[in-house]
């Protein structure tokens, strides 16, 4: 923790920097508030599991980047209905 001189010094360092000037009242009136950070909020949950996989077929989800479990979910889910195991979900 910065002692209290040190604490006027970074404070007047900071006002003094045009970049980093703080907000005023109309600009903070003008912010959006965001809701939390984190996942979507999703109707069913996800179930965690393990699955053995063959290594080409994962090798090639992995490949096509961020998201790779989620379409393997997908996948499944769109097999499964094609074969009516999802009894109408």
């Amino acid at each position: 923790m910065p002692s209290p001189s040190e604490d006027v010094a970074i404070t007047a360092a900071a006002l003094g920097d045009p970049d980093a000037l703080p907000l005023t009242d109309e600009e903070m009136d003008r912010l959006i508030p965001r809701r939390g950070q984190g996942r979507p909020v999703v109707v069913a949950a996800k179930v965690a599991t393990s699955v053995l996989l063959d290594p080409r077929v994962l090798a090639a989800f992995k490949a096509a980047g961020p998201g790779w479990q989620a379409r393997i979910n997908d996948a499944l889910v769109e097999w499964a209905d094609a074969h009516g195991m999802l009894g109408g979900r």
